[in-house]
């Protein structure tokens, strides 16, 4: 290959850190590169909840424009803010090795866990899973990079704010105070990093075909297809993780109502050779035991 790949990216810390790092990886497999930032709108609107912003796609339609229209050859994206239907002519070209899937809480104390508290966070599914643990707390809305995010926490009175643990790993700005909520079931492909590119591309299709991680690719394959069938986007309260275990998939998934009080939840284990259709045979069985309810009580929920 002969041409530099130009590599676009979100403009935040996180988002550089990960485009870099691509950079990094490319380059290891005997390419030039060159990093392309680009502010999303979902960056730019930080005063309305992402859900009530009916857009999916928020943080990468920004750069799928880019990309169609021939500015950035490959996009990077956290793949957790991936649609699960990539638009026309825009294909998957790698999922890099995952980072930790797990979300943390900051915090400033953990007393209140056992009473009355208030906790941030711009996320449904961390809304709703923690209103199933802790009923009694209040849900409060937080957007804006990590930094941002952090900052908002301190100045706050809050008692902690949830975050995806690998993005504060990535920009080495996890703090002591927080703990692992190895309870709370992560957004699908959340700790993943996905790369596309325009389908006609080749030469950029090569080059990431060099750095797909193909474990990574199954699991989170398995996760959006979860997402897919039952519906939601990615703003719906669902949850699903996939994991490898020699020849073995472990899956768990959960559907849950936006005040917590009621969930559906599945987990299921699959020969790893096998588990093409597993996200889609673990949504239907979801839904077929009250999950179609469910999602239709949320859906509304989130129109009115």
């Amino acid at each position: 290959m002969t041409k530099v790949i130009r590599i676009g990216t979100r403009d935040s810390e996180l988002a550089m850190w990960q485009a870099r790092f691509v950079k990094n990886i490319i380059e290891h497999a005997g390419y030039k590169t060159e990093v392309i930032p680009l502010t999303s709108d979902g960056d730019q609107n930080l005063d309305q909840p992402l859900y009530e912003m009916g857009i999916t796609g928020i943080f990468t339609k920004t750069l799928d424009i880019a990309l169609l229209n021939n500015k950035i050859d490959v996009a990077v994206h956290s793949m957790k803010d991936v649609p699960t239907v990539l638009p026309n002519n825009i294909s998957q070209g790698a999922v890099l090795h995952r980072a930790a899937s797990t979300d943390i809480l900051v915090h400033k104390g953990v007393d209140f866990l056992e009473g009355e508290g208030t906790i941030a966070t711009g996320s449904l599914r961390r809304k709703a899973q923690w209103l199933n643990k802790y009923p009694r707390h209040q849900v409060v809305d937080l957007r804006g990079n990590v930094n941002t995010r952090l900052q908002k926490l301190e100045d706050s009175e809050w008692n902690g704010a949830i975050f995806a643990s690998a993005g504060l790993d990535r920009i080495n700005k996890k703090p002591d105070n927080h703990i692992v909520l190895d309870w709370m079931i992560p957004a699908p492909a959340q700790g993943a990093i996905m790369v596309v590119h325009r389908s006609d591309d080749l030469e950029s299709q090569e080059a990431l075909s060099k750095i797909n991680h193909r474990i990574t690719e199954v699991c989170t394959h398995v996760e959006r297809q979860f997402l897919s069938v039952l519906e939601g986007g990615c703003t719906a309260p669902i949850g699903a993780l996939a994991t490898n275990n020699g020849d073995k998939l472990n899956f768990v998934g959960e559907l849950i109502s936006l005040d917590g009080k009621r969930k559906a939840r599945i987990e299921k284990q699959f020969p790893f050779a096998l588990a093409k259709d597993a996200g889609r045979i673990c949504a239907m069985k979801i839904l077929e035991d009250g999950g179609a309810e469910l999602m239709e009580e949320i859906k509304t929920a989130m129109k009115s």
